[in-house]
């Protein structure tokens, strides 16, 4: 049987999967832009390490390749991020940065914080502002009530209450 056309994964070890930036602007917390410089730095060493093992007669590495890939999307994330500082915040209204504290119509209360994509961890109760939760919840104050739009059809919630971090 000719092998041609037939796929031998030892031989090929793929592409490094490239991350693209979602096209709206970088907003950043403090904290996120600190999270930005530091996995820019940690892939940079890690490039470093890979290169050092590598022999000079070697194709580069996917893990190599991916780093690099990685160390390209930080860095842009870095030069198109916009700082937006909203510690010590006396708005009442929710803005980014902001911790919001919401009820959901089974009566489970659960806070969020409203970040920058990259920061962004939902196990955290971390939202990407840019998300339809955090949509739902920009620009309204505790007390009101917002709609959510899901599949299913909207959910209503209630804001308990809205804060900055301090520091």
């Amino acid at each position: 049987m000719s092998r041609a056309f037939v796929r031998d994964d030892k031989e090929d070890p793929g592409e490094p999967v490239k991350r693209q930036p979602s096209g709206r602007p970088n907003y950043v917390t403090p904290a996120g832009f600190e999270l930005l410089k530091a996995k820019a730095a940690e892939l940079a060493w890690q490039r470093a390490s890979l290169v050092s093992k590598q022999r000079p007669d070697e194709a580069r590495s996917l893990e190599l390749r991916q780093a690099e890939m990685d160390i390209e999307y930080y860095e842009t994330q870095i030069k198109r991020a916009i700082l937006v500082d909203n510690r010590g915040q006396a708005a009442e209204d929710v803005r980014f940065g902001a911790t919001v504290t919401v009820r959901e119509p089974d009566g489970a209360v659960r806070e969020y914080k409203l970040v920058g994509e990259d920061e962004a961890d939902a196990a955290a109760g971390k939202l990407n502002w840019g998300s339809p939760l955090a949509g739902a919840l920009l620009g309204a104050a505790a007390g009101a009530k917002v709609m959510l739009p899901r599949k299913n059809g909207a959910v209503q919630l209630e804001i308990i209450s809205v804060s900055y971090p301090k520091e």
